[in-house]
């Protein structure tokens, strides 16, 4: 039997029958490790991206493209290309190093359409009130996106990117490995149920919100109640592929509401 599919079958009911896949260390240095990757395949993307559309790149420094390729939206939307692939070749390689089933450990496995419903209408109660929010306080979370639309060879492109590529490796890292790593921690016949799930959704949660350094203290914390929804739809449905819908959902009628106002 492999390694972890005991883990991930009983993960969605916080129980486990086995070692965790990762030690406490290793989820730690794992999480931090992500992390880190996460900022260095932008930054590498940026690069690349940058050197390949931006004029006299040739010419120009390193500090030079990413100052003007992080306002650009071709290299940006190049460059979560370019992220997505590393970060994803690296989640793979992690857990199959560390003898895991990848399909298994990150839940990537049908969901129920009754769950996906009523996942679909907490996010729906959530965009509602979040946009509501936004309104009465006169907050523009979007505000990052202006100068990439107006850069962008094509708006298709940073559309692509932002609502369908973002969310795919986002999931994949938070919801999936990291969240997957940190729960297993805290799962078993000495803790309660569903205490693994909950510790790695707060925490999972806080970092990826803290990671979108391009918004403000509010957007951050909308962030966190947004993840919270992406944890308990992994939680409910037993399936990564579940949040990884919502995701796109969100970012893309968020990218809609955006159009709708600049029009």
């Amino acid at each position: 039997m492999p390694k972890n599919s005991i883990f991930s079958q009983n993960l969605a009911t916080g129980t486990d029958e086995r070692a965790p896949l990762f030690s406490r260390l290793g989820a730690f240095l794992l999480t931090v490790g992500m992390v880190f990757s996460f900022f260095i395949s932008q930054l590498l993307g940026v690069y690349i991206a940058g050197k390949l559309v931006l004029p006299a790149a040739k010419n120009s420094t390193m500090a030079d493209i990413f100052l003007f390729g992080s306002s650009d939206g071709t290299v940006v939307s190049l460059s979560i290309m370019v992220g997505c692939v590393l970060l994803v070749a690296i989640s793979i390689l992690t857990i199959r190093l560390k003898g895991g089933v990848v399909r298994q450990y990150l839940a990537l496995t049908p969901f129920s359409l009754s769950v996906a419903i009523g996942m679909f209408g907490l996010l729906l109660v959530f965009m509602i009130g979040s946009q509501a929010l936004t309104y009465v306080l006169g907050e523009t979370p979007l505000v990052f996106v202006d100068p990439l639309f107006e850069s962008v060879i094509s708006v298709w492109l940073l559309i692509f990117a932002m609502v369908i590529v973002a969310p795919f490796y986002e999931e994949l890292i938070f919801r999936g490995i990291l969240w997957s790593a940190i729960a297993e921690q805290f799962s078993g016949a000495s803790y309660s149920k569903h205490h693994g799930a909950i510790v790695a959704s707060v925490v999972t949660s806080f970092i990826f919100a803290v990671i979108h350094v391009q918004y403000g203290i509010y957007e951050i914390s909308t962030i966190v109640v947004l993840a919270l929804v992406f944890c308990y739809a992994r939680l409910k449905s037993g399936s990564l592929l579940l949040p990884i819908l919502l995701h796109t959902i969100n970012n893309g009628a968020a990218m809609w509401l955006y159009m709708a106002q600049i029009a």
